[in-house]
């Protein structure tokens, strides 16, 4: 199982990598990205089995990466974990397609609960 991991900052990247870890989720393979151009691009040649997103980043936002995925034809499953989470960033989410949004601050219960809402069960 390949995971990818955006976000434009290092250090939230490896505390998403740490929450994975604490759900149960350490044994799948991590790729990380920078920005939402960098995931799109990852996902074409890494075929990660989920990405994990954060919203807001320099050069493509999450939420344009998800877009301009399923607009290519990609059924990657696509979460954010986002500092808001507001009810219409919500309900956007769902919209473009993606599976789940866990707000900031979270918990490896809330990774755990999201993960197996798309079939990814502990390792």
């Amino acid at each position: 199982m390949k995971i990818l991991v955006v976000d434009d900052s290092r250090v939230m990247r490896q505390i998403v990598i740490r929450t994975l870890r604490q759900a149960g989720h350490g044994g799948h393979d991590i790729v990380e990205a920078e920005n939402g151009r960098q995931a799109v691009e990852l996902v074409q040649t890494e075929a990660p089995d989920l990405v994990l997103s954060d919203w807001n980043m320099p050069e493509m936002t999450g939420i344009d990466a998800l877009l301009t995925l399923r607009g290519a034809g990609s059924a990657v499953p696509f979460g954010f974990v986002t500092s808001e989470g507001s009810e219409e960033m919500r309900a956007r989410a769902q919209q473009a397609g993606a599976a789940f949004l866990i707000a900031k601050p979270f918990t490896p219960e809330a990774f755990d609960e999201a993960l197996s809402g798309v079939g990814l069960v502990a390792s």
